[in-house]
């Protein structure tokens, strides 16, 4: 598929080789180390103990990035989407680019909104001229985003894609000790319902005490709604909530809900501040993480 280069936002300062990128720092995500680690324990919220655990959906049940990234520049090529403007080229996200739009902004359409709007709103097949009105705009990105939704879903339904390691083992654990087990994702619903029942079964989809999407709030991470909205539902303290992320969007929002967080890292996320790090859940047992927060101390 070709590629195009992307145009840089105004005022972005070029680093990591290249002026492309304009939120890629000196240590870009990519170069993030990968090998196993001890979890690391930081000092970030009140003891607790635990009562509901709560899961994300995309780079924790599933690695999913490049899946994502796949569905979206099959969606603008299948649209003829040339951005920036009079580029000849379609448009293509490339996997270092992708990689820190996801640790950036969260939800399919707020990356569509904030890329056309840095790089300009773009010709296609759905308007032959870039759109000028917010609903032409709007209309663009939902149309686009739709497509994208039922590409997603195609490739997950294909059979090769795979839960994470340790990933059913730590929900059956969860469920069996009588602790509330919720997902929370910024992804469109009917695309996390088809995933999940693909990976987790419909057992395990239909066992969740909670189960929010991005359709279901206003605001995506790291906006802190779905999960201030969790823990309403569950009927939990937000104190006594732990959280499964992946991306530092997610660990914002869970910390902005006053909620303790674990990070599962893919190569694109591994270096985040929470209260502990794993490459996944494999070797995660329950023990280990009500240890975790009641451990954890008011900072102060």
């Amino acid at each position: 598929m070709p590629s195009t280069s992307l145009a840089v936002p105004t005022g972005a300062v070029g680093v990591a080789g290249s002026r492309r990128y304009p939120f890629i720092s000196n240590r870009s995500a990519s170069s993030a180390p990968r090998l196993r680690r001890a979890p690391r324990l930081v000092m970030v919220s009140a003891s607790a103990s635990l009562e509901a655990l709560i899961f994300d959906c995309d780079g924790v049940i599933l690695e999913s990035e490049h899946l994502h990234r796949q569905a979206y520049n099959d969606a603008f090529a299948n649209f003829g989407v040339r951005c920036p403007p009079g580029s000849a080229d379609l448009l293509y996200w490339d996997e270092a680019f992708y990689d820190n739009l996801q640790n950036r902004i969260g939800g399919g359409k707020p990356k569509m909104r904030w890329y056309f709007g840095e790089n300009g709103w773009p010709p296609s097949k759905i308007f032959e001229t870039p759109p000028s009105t917010d609903s032409d705009k709007e209309k663009l990105v939902d149309i686009i985003q739709d497509w994208k939704t039922e590409r997603y879903k195609e490739i997950i339904n294909s059979g090769t894609v795979k839960p994470r390691p340790g990933v059913l083992q730590l929900m059956d654990e969860v469920k069996d000790a009588g602790i509330k087990l919720a997902v929370c994702s910024a992804a469109t619903k009917s695309s996390v319902i088809m995933c999940l029942e693909n990976l987790i079964g419909l057992e395990r989809f239909n066992g969740l005490d909670c189960f929010l999407a991005g359709d279901d709030v206003k605001l995506k991470k790291p906006d802190p709604t779905i999960y201030i909205t969790a823990s309403e539902k569950l009927g939990v303290e937000s104190k006594n909530c732990l959280v499964v992320e992946d991306s530092v969007i997610g660990l914002q929002a869970a910390k902005g809900a006053g909620m303790s967080c674990i990070i599962t890292y893919t190569p694109s996320t591994a270096s985040q501040d929470a209260i502990a790090t794993y490459p996944d859940l494999n070797n995660v047992r329950l023990e280990d993480l009500k240890l975790l927060l009641q451990k954890t101390l008011v900072t102060g």
